[in-house]
């Protein structure tokens, strides 16, 4: 529930109150033309990763290695590219964090790092520890 009242409300609420702010400074006119810049830009650069990323899938299959950071970049591509269109500062800045490579790569090294660490807890939370009392087959 606190997660779906975050996304819903807060982040209009969020973003309603950051473009508030920065129509302060800037003025109205000023604000809605940045908003649309900064979609415009942002898709336009969106576009361009995903062709650079597709190609180095094909590339990567060619070779016969599996494409999978292309696919995962691919993924935060089209979400960072959905974020861009959505009006406000906030989406667009988290976009285009996901969308340049350098940042990208920082974000998968810490999703990863995270990841191994619940599987190392996992792995030793379900040791089941056991004895063969018959080696014998049953027979029916």
């Amino acid at each position: 529930m606190n997660t779906f009242f975050l996304i819903f409300i807060g982040l209009p609420a969020l973003e309603i109150f950051i473009m508030i702010k920065i129509g302060g400074q800037i003025g109205a006119f000023n604000t809605i033309a940045l908003i649309f810049l900064t979609a415009v830009i942002g898709i336009f650069y969106a576009r361009l990763q995903g062709i650079q990323i597709l190609k180095s899938g094909m590339m990567n299959i060619y070779q016969n290695k599996a494409p999978i950071y292309e696919l995962i970049s691919g993924a935060s591509i089209a979400f960072a590219s959905l974020l861009l269109i959505l009006p406000g500062f906030f989406t667009d800045s988290i976009g285009f964090l996901l969308l340049f490579p350098f940042s990208r790569k920082i974000l998968f090294k810490m999703m990863i790092k995270k990841e191994k660490k619940i599987h190392s807890n996992k792995e030793k939370d379900e040791t089941i520890d056991g004895e063969i009392v018959n080696k014998d087959k049953d027979e029916l």
